[in-house]
């Protein structure tokens, strides 16, 4: 039988050599699967488009690799909106696969999600288990966030978070499919009928919080997520965005996680309730500093956060302005 076309969709940023390395891991995933894998590059507008074209032409990859190179930088969900769109310009995929360009599938890792889905077609979304460069196992899918888990991660404390534990939102997996609120979109198998559903990722995000969105749209349009850990992918975190690394001090968060933040709970909380969230999270983060100074770990907190949050906080009727959805919609 002829196997599944799958277009893998890369946005680069000012990580070429990442993403040239997350080539190589697709082109061994397609020749010892044989699945028909055919991949289409983002460059988001970071001057990289022409060491990856390089790499591309030097490796004799344009048969499968398509290179866009965009004409703006707008974001996560804009550079994979895009690829999407020049994936079906060519050809309708039967799936699309996400990978972040600081990401490698290790064997069999994308032919596990699409066996999965092939499986199960109730489940819309198909998502990896990851691993650190050093081959530490990382098993965490995530739940919604919700004013308990805010709450939590504000106050930062053991007892509370094991009160809570129903609600936080990073969870350690099985080690068998399970199902799960949203995963990781740097690992991320979506069937068309979820965009044709919902459309692709909203581009009203910038960075952050847009996988996340997706897969609630997906799930109030009926269409499940699954966490499947028999596909393995290495994930360096944080370093596309600089913002999150492993093992480093924490950084001041950039303005559009806050306005990532403040759209998420908005829209699919209703604005009364996030503002009641805002005001939840600034208390708690209030007594998480406290509780930080007291123990001798006040350099273990985000810098400037409550200030951050409460200048980007829905509470103030300039940051109420919320557009509709902005994201692909395959032809039909």
């Amino acid at each position: 039988m002829l196997q599944p076309d799958v277009a893998v969709i890369i946005v680069s940023y000012k990580s070429a050599q990442l993403t040239i390395n997350g080539l190589r891991s697709v082109l061994a995933e397609r020749l010892a699967t044989g699945l028909r894998l055919r991949a289409v590059v983002v460059d988001n507008a970071s001057g990289d488009a022409k060491e990856i074209a390089q790499a591309i032409e030097a490796n004799d990859w344009s048969s499968w690799v398509k290179l866009v190179d965009a004409p703006k930088n707008g974001g996560f969900a804009y550079g994979n909106n895009l690829g999407i769109r020049h994936a079906y310009a060519d050809c309708s995929p039967d799936y699309i696969y996400l990978l972040n360009p600081d990401a490698q599938v290790r064997p069999g890792a994308i032919h596990c999600l699409v066996r999965f889905l092939a499986e199960h077609p109730q489940v819309g979304i198909a998502g990896s288990s990851f691993e650190d460069p050093d081959g530490t196992y990382w098993p965490i899918a995530f739940r919604f966030p919700s004013l308990l888990s805010e709450l939590d991660q504000g106050v930062g404390l053991s007892v509370l978070t094991r009160l809570l534990h129903r609600w936080v939102v990073a969870q350690e997996m099985p080690k068998v499919p399970a199902p799960t609120d949203w995963i990781c979109g740097a690992s991320m198998l979506i069937r068309p009928a979820v965009l044709a559903a919902v459309g692709g990722l909203d581009e009203n995000y910038f960075l952050y919080f847009e996988e996340t969105e997706f897969c609630f749209r997906a799930r109030q349009a009926g269409f499940s997520t699954w966490y499947v850990p028999e596909s393995r992918v290495m994930h360096i975190r944080g370093q596309s965005t600089k913002v999150t690394e492993l093992n480093a001090r924490p950084k001041r968060l950039p303005g559009y996680w806050f306005d990532s933040r403040r759209r998420y709970f908005a829209m699919t909380c209703g604005v009364g309730k996030a503002m009641l969230i805002d005001v939840v999270a600034v208390m708690a983060h209030s007594v998480g500093s406290i509780k930080r100074v007291l123990s001798g770990k006040a350099g273990e907190a985000v810098p400037r956060f409550i200030r951050d949050l409460l200048v980007h906080s829905v509470l103030w009727k300039r940051n109420r302005h919320f557009p509709a959805v902005q994201g692909f919609m395959p032809p039909r």
